[in-house]
């Protein structure tokens, strides 16, 4: 109750300091290159889908080659000798119930076994209320539930907004009381819908950032999926070196 009085007495700096800010990014594509791929001969054991927003769709790097979804998918390969494929649909500035209403759907008709859901930097850079997130957040756990009701679903919470190189430190204090929010209703749902909670990174290093100082670059997509990785349920054949950023 208190974070969300905070936030909203926080939301004229929100309001001034966004727009300054918005005003002034930079505004990059997401990557080219395929969207499905597989590491390893024949049927793939681990079927990976990389779902939500621009991260999901690797804004911030030239090739899907680098994006959290195939570079997720060859660790897997590397770690347990198993085939796994990969797939990702990612949409530049998506929010959670846009993926819900018009990405779901409109997904191939494969039986995935792994899930990561990139979703909810939108939702609370857009400054969506608390009541808006769960019910499209929600709901979109159902969907994909239902869509693939034996897959691994995992949401991956928001990371410490302060650290973001694009953002003046008074917005990311402002943007993290709403980070505080939508992080704790959204790993209730996960847990209330089926779903694992991902911290967030421990730490955000600049140095895993791309040129417009709030996506992640190659170097950061790795790291994450190392971090992805970490709360997956599966049979590692080696261990993963642990890596100190994004």
């Amino acid at each position: 109750m208190l974070t969300s009085l905070q936030s909203w007495l926080c939301f004229p700096i929100y309001v001034v300091v966004g727009i300054y800010v918005r005003l002034n990014s930079m505004r990059l594509s997401p990557a080219a290159g395929p969207r499905s791929g597989q590491f390893g001969k024949g049927k793939a054991k681990i079927r990976l889908l990389a779902i939500g927003d621009s991260s999901a769709a690797a804004v911030g790097i030239d090739h899907t080659s680098g994006a959290i979804g195939p570079q997720t998918a060859q660790k897997l390969h590397e770690q347990s000798g198993d085939t796994v494929s990969w797939h990702i649909s990612g949409h530049n500035s998506a929010v959670a119930g846009e993926v819900r209403d018009h990405v779901v759907p409109n997904l191939p008709e494969e039986d995935f076994t792994h899930v990561l859901i990139m979703i909810g930097m939108n939702d609370m850079k857009n400054w969506h209320s608390v009541k808006r997130w769960k019910k499209e957040f929600g709901t979109l756990l159902y969907a994909l539930r239902t869509r693939y009701p034996e897959a691994r679903l995992y949401w991956h919470q928001a990371i410490d907004m302060s650290g973001v190189p694009a953002l003046p430190t008074i917005l990311g204090r402002v943007l993290n009381l709403r980070v505080k929010l939508l992080n704790r209703k959204g790993a209730q749902l996960c847990v209330e819908r089926g779903a694992i909670c991902v911290p967030p990174l421990a730490s955000v290093n600049p140095d895993g950032f791309c040129r417009d100082g709030f996506h992640a670059n190659e170097a950061g997509y790795d790291a994450w999926a190392d971090h992805m990785i970490a709360h997956f349920d599966y049979t590692p054949r080696t261990s993963p070196a642990a890596k100190p950023f994004l």
